[in-house]
């Protein structure tokens, strides 16, 4: 190890080897948390922090920086990026657009209040915690900056966790979990948009120009993906994958999501949104064989990579670095997380008719924040936003969150060769009022 940064084939022989002991942990760590009726993001996430400071750290001879030298994170951090961007095409592909619309307002009004309430909350609990995380790297972050950052963090639910359990537990045929997947949709768009908001802002070094410099190429950027892109792959698609999918043209979808997170990236909004946007525009019309089809290849890059992006993730957390006073902010930032999210949703479904358990349960799976939240922690982390306490505590909040989801629901049924990757419109059908 001592010769490593003199040796390249080395740091790349040490990469390939971390590679497979996180596939190996994360693997098995998500195999046992199904046991405790979790899903297998909870034990990757857990695989992500056993392995850095909280847990491997505690051991004698400094074991994450000799499993994880210096010189290999960078390497681990661009294979993790790759899956994750990988992973926001297939979520943008996934989405529903139908969830959107059409879906009745009992859906809208529980996805406005459950971003509101804890919205609103998270603005109030960021003035306390400000004087304390207001310098990143020695370089000052505005309040509103934090303030928006930590609101669009409490808002957000992560649809995708959210889909995967409610198929596992056999709920997507139940009110109460088409509701809180249409509004986990509406959730995560408006949150995407706050985020965007926060990237705009933090990236405009000058001030207003270079704010609405962002917001005019942001607007130019969409126009184009919709009036240019989106056509241009309705045209390929006809050509090249109607029935069966084409080589070329997984090779066209590739290159287009890594291009379009370039864009992006250079107008200063994060990749993250550019790979989602590129899925998003996708035409939807070719779900059918195609889809299914294009949509393995995708699914088996993010598997393999991203317990990647979780163990880069949980080498930044040390949990045993949090303070007295840190460990009484971590409790203050999972109650608002949990009581803006129970609050804004079971308000909304208790007032629509639905009985005290049943708004409750709604409430619960409103609050599942699991991968989406991590990707949006590390992005205030990549924004300057996030210091390393705060973003140790928002991770444990994201854990916290994400378990306790579990206990709460149904026992899951037993399912034979169930491979969706999420659930389809037709399953939704007249479950949401």
């Amino acid at each position: 190890m001592a010769n490593i940064s003199h040796s390249k084939d080395l740091v790349i022989a040490i990469t390939m080897a971390d590679i497979a002991i996180i596939l190996l942990v994360g693997s098995v760590l998500g195999w046992l948390v199904r046991h405790v009726r979790q899903p297998p993001v909870v034990g990757e996430i857990i695989a992500g922090i056993a392995l850095g400071p909280s847990l491997l750290g505690l051991l004698p001879g400094d074991l994450p920086s000799l499993i994880f030298p210096s010189e290999v994170r960078p390497y681990l951090s661009a294979i993790a990026q790759v899956g994750l961007l990988v992973f926001m095409f297939g979520i943008g592909w996934e989405f529903d657009k139908k969830l959107l619309k059409g879906r009745g307002s009992t859906a809208a009004a529980v996805s406005v209040t459950s971003v509101v309430v804890p919205f609103g909350l998270a603005i109030g609990l960021a003035a306390l915690l400000y004087q304390r995380h207001n310098t990143v790297d020695g370089d000052q972050v505005s309040f509103t900056a934090f303030a928006l950052f930590m609101g669009a963090a409490m808002s957000i639910t992560a649809f995708p966790v959210l889909a995967r359990m409610l198929t596992e537990h056999g709920m997507l045929g139940t009110r109460t979990g088409a509701l809180a997947l249409a509004s986990a949709a509406i959730d995560d768009v408006i949150a995407w948009c706050l985020l965007a908001l926060v990237a705009a802002i933090v990236t405009a070094s000058d001030g207003a120009g270079d704010l609405a410099q962002t917001v005019i190429f942001s607007a130019l950027y969409i126009t184009a993906m919709l009036v240019v892109v989106r056509p241009f792959l309705s045209f390929l698609m006809r050509r090249w994958g109607r029935d069966r999918m084409a080589p070329q043209l997984i090779v066209v979808l590739v290159a287009g999501l890594f291009l379009s997170s370039y864009a992006t990236t250079w107008i200063g909004i994060h990749a993250i949104f550019g790979a989602f946007a590129f899925g998003f525009i996708m035409p939807s019309e070719y779900r059918g064989v195609f889809g299914e089809e294009a949509r393995k290849p995708f699914a088996g890059i993010s598997m393999v990579l991203l317990p990647v992006f979780f163990i880069v993730t949980g080498l930044n957390v040390d949990i045993g670095a949090l303070s007295g006073r840190d460990l009484i902010e971590l409790a203050a930032i999972i109650a608002v997380a949990c009581a803006g999210k129970m609050i804004g949703a079971s308000m909304v479904g208790r007032m629509s008719g639905m009985p005290w358990r049943e708004a409750g349960t709604l409430g619960i799976l409103m609050n599942t924040r699991g991968l989406t939240e991590l990707i949006i922690l590390n992005a205030g982390v990549s924004l300057g936003v996030l210091d390393s306490r705060m973003f140790t505590m928002m991770v444990v909040m994201a854990l916290f969150t994400t378990a306790l989801t579990g206990p709460f629901l149904p026992k899951p049924p037993v399912r034979v060769g169930q491979t969706a990757l999420l659930p389809r419109q037709e399953e939704l059908a007249g479950a949401i009022p």
